[in-house]
């Protein structure tokens, strides 16, 4: 049998070492499918519950592998529901190819049965997105969507229409006008400052007295840089969100995370410093840095688009990070004063004791902070954690003690609800040797985590590593929205919309065949997480805690608070919520 168009598009993704596509299929891809059953033995396909889980897996699967993701749907339907999984990728700087069905060409423009502008659809969200209508055409705009993705961390989109797909390929177009030639060749940005650039900001570093600095996402990889400078510097490292596994959260000078769900001492750095570097991270609030003026700047980014967004910067270095900060390490001068550094320390020592405190203060039935207070001592050597969107972010972010070679990634800017579970089959089908956890709400668990534990099921055998673990924080409220209702609007919980309707977790994993954790007693949570952690299998482990446990900022704003008291004059949970937060600020006095 002669090669069809479909198989040669599969042929080019084995040119660019694709070996794993998250998809769903349909009658849109029927000629790609086909040529997928000729050539499982090149590829793992991962058939998942709906597309939209498809593009996170793919976006997870970037993330925590450093690799383009491949995503494939069917035309129409199929192709929307990528959205939103393609804009977590795009909006976190990570590369994938989505590959879409569309209908026969010559159906196009007659408001045909699935017909979608689907050029249009994903012109925003891709950084190039191509229909193929030739055979000929179909080499190189493979070629160049890899090409796009992998140099500039974005997302691109082939369109193959159905009748195009099973249609005699041409790998080798003829030498005729018109026909353009390819190849799958990388063409990945290397950019480096010149030496006047990173003198300029040493002169910047060297002269600051409290220096600062803030690492993101494009700072993983360059965790031993950042320690060297942070100590020639004598200054603390705030960590955005992504960045949370730069440095292990026992050095003594990482304040922690930064922003709504930050740390006081993050705060505090930010509030008192008088030079500030940032490192791969393009954190939204500039309200938590520096206020404007207060600081000089350098930053450190591999594109010049994300410079100087957030904060104004004296001089923006273009690099990677780890060897950016190899070449200005040389031209940094030790400090010889401690006392900014010492500072910050006693302000993190502080930190963590009141966390420990606000952990231990008792609720109804669980305080949700304990859950992550005790988890970091229970999480296992080389623990990959996937966090999810919902109030458990601001414990995943404060509470949870990530170590030197664990992994971690939430969704970042767009931070959208559904991710975690997806994430994390992404993380187990390309490290199967590595434990791994995701860290979900009930309400994103039933929005699709419940689903995706069917693919957990389908394909869990194959892990050499069998433990995978799903944590359920169950509060029936979908509590980040609740409080921020309060806070930010001044408004009380409007039950219709907020209440999540209870679910037995733990009794759905035993009918999959999973264990099932089940705990709403705070002197259980310990032996429950390493329980959970020494499972050769999947777990779900499901925490009853309380919604009234509030996630406060590490500074409240008078609007914040006048917002909160206007909302306790309506809230049918008022008596609850002041003693919770009355709890909150009495364990952090001295912080």
């Amino acid at each position: 049998m002669s090669k069809t168009v479909g198989d040669f598009l599969l042929d080019q993704l084995t040119e660019w070492h694709v070996e794993r596509i998250y998809g769903y299929p349909g009658d849109g891809i029927n000629g790609i499918m086909g040529a997928m059953g000729r050539a499982s033995d090149r590829f793992d396909y991962i058939r998942v519950r709906h597309e939209e889980m498809a593009a996170f897996m793919a976006a997870g699967h970037a993330k925590f592998t450093g690799e383009v993701g491949v995503c494939l749907a069917t035309s129409g339907p199929g192709a929307i529901h990528l959205l939103n999984g393609l804009y977590d990728a795009r909006m976190d700087h990570v590369p994938v190819v989505a590959i879409v069905g569309q209908q026969a060409r010559s159906s196009l423009g007659s408001d045909y049965q699935q017909e979608v502008d689907l050029q249009a659809l994903f012109k925003d969200v891709c950084a190039y997105v191509e229909t193929v209508v030739t055979p000929e055409q179909m080499r190189h705009v493979v070629n160049r969507a890899f090409r796009i993705a992998k140099a500039e961390r974005a997302v691109c989109c082939i369109i193959v229409p159905n009748d195009l797909q099973q249609m005699p390929a041409v790998p080798h177009p003829p030498r005729a006008h018109g026909n353009v030639y390819s190849s799958a060749s990388e063409a990945v940005v290397r950019p480096s400052p010149s030496d006047e650039a990173l003198r300029r900001a040493a002169d910047i570093l060297n002269a600051g007295k409290r220096p600062a600095i803030l690492v993101g996402a494009g700072a993983l990889g360059a965790g031993a840089e950042v320690a060297a400078v942070a100590e020639k510097l004598q200054c603390g490292v705030a960590k955005a969100l992504l960045g949370k596994a730069v440095l292990p959260d026992a050095l003594p000078y990482v304040t922690g995370s930064i922003g709504l769900l930050g740390t006081k001492p993050s705060w505090s750095m930010m509030d008192h410093c008088d030079t500030l570097l940032m490192v791969g991270t393009t954190f939204p609030y500039s309200e938590f840095l520096p206020e404007d003026g207060q600081a000089r700047a350098v930053q450190i980014d591999l594109s010049p688009r994300n410079v100087s967004i957030r904060y104004p910067t004296e001089v923006n270095l273009i690099g990677d990070s780890a060897e950016v900060l190899r070449r200005l390490l040389p031209l940094l001068e030790r400090k010889t004063d401690t006392g900014w550094r010492e500072r910050i320390e006693v302000n993190v020592r502080k930190w963590w004791r009141s966390l420990e405190l606000k952990a231990m203060e008792p609720a109804s039935p669980i305080n949700p902070q304990r859950v992550f207070w005790e988890l970091s001592s229970a999480l296992p050597d080389r623990a990959i954690i996937a966090g999810d969107s919902g109030s458990h972010t601001n414990w995943f972010a404060r509470d949870m003690k990530i170590r030197e070679g664990m992994m971690a990634s939430v969704s970042g800017k767009l931070a959208t609800m559904g991710n975690a579970v997806p994430y994390a089959i992404a993380a187990k089908m390309a490290h199967p040797d590595r434990p791994v956890l995701a860290i979900v709400g009930d309400g994103a668990m039933q929005m699709n985590g419940n689903a995706e534990l069917v693919t957990v099921k389908q394909y869990c055998k194959r892990w050499s590593d069998p433990n995978f673990v799903v944590m359920v924080l169950v509060n029936r409220d979908l509590n980040q929205v609740t409080w921020e209702q309060r806070a930010l609007a001044g408004d009380p919980k409007f039950a219709p919309a907020q209440d999540v309707e209870d679910f037995p977790y733990a009794e759905y994993a035993r009918l999959l065949g999973f264990k099932g954790i089940h705990v709403e007693r705070p002197d259980d949570i310990l032996d429950a997480w390493r329980e959970a952690f020494a499972t050769p299998g999947p777990v779900v482990i499901e925490f009853v805690t309380d919604p009234d446990v509030p996630p406060l900022p590490p500074h409240i704003t008078l609007e914040q608070a006048k917002a909160f008291m206007r909302s306790l004059t309506k809230d049918p949970d008022a008596a609850r919520m002041i003693r919770q937060a009355w709890r909150e600020v009495r364990s952090g006095f001295g912080a």
